[in-house]
């Protein structure tokens, strides 16, 4: 078992920045690729970026904009994000599996934290 706790959600004007971060504990962090997805209201759960050992990929609606790292020291995997935008505005959810993949079929994930831009 992997257990995520995500933090750092909040309400933010447009052009602001917020950075997410996803604790992981349970397995060995460094096993497994992390990624975040985001679900608006109404909406599917969504890709939003992915980081393994060799490459990191994002969704394109992030790109340039957000950035995905991790500690493997302190199994904790981030999200910057900067210049938000009113779309953006979602919970955003950390997932883990040993493969990283776009679609939303990982074993872990957390329970989420929102995220809000205004207008």
């Amino acid at each position: 078992q992997v257990q995520l706790v995500e933090s750092g959600g909040g309400l933010v004007q447009a052009g602001g920045s917020l950075r997410l971060s996803c604790a992981a504990s349970g397995r060995t962090f460094t096993n497994y690729a992390m990624a975040w997805f985001r679900q608006a209201p109404g909406k599917e759960r969504e890709f939003v970026a992915g980081i393994s050992w060799s490459r990191t990929v994002y969704a394109d609606s992030v790109k340039g904009r957000f950035t995905i790292s991790r500690d493997n020291a302190k199994n904790t995997v981030y999200l910057q994000m900067n210049n938000l935008k009113p779309e953006d505005t979602a919970v955003y959810v950390c997932a883990a599996d040993v493969i990283l993949r776009l679609s939303p079929q990982y074993d872990y994930w957390g329970q989420g934290t929102q995220v809000t831009v205004s207008s």
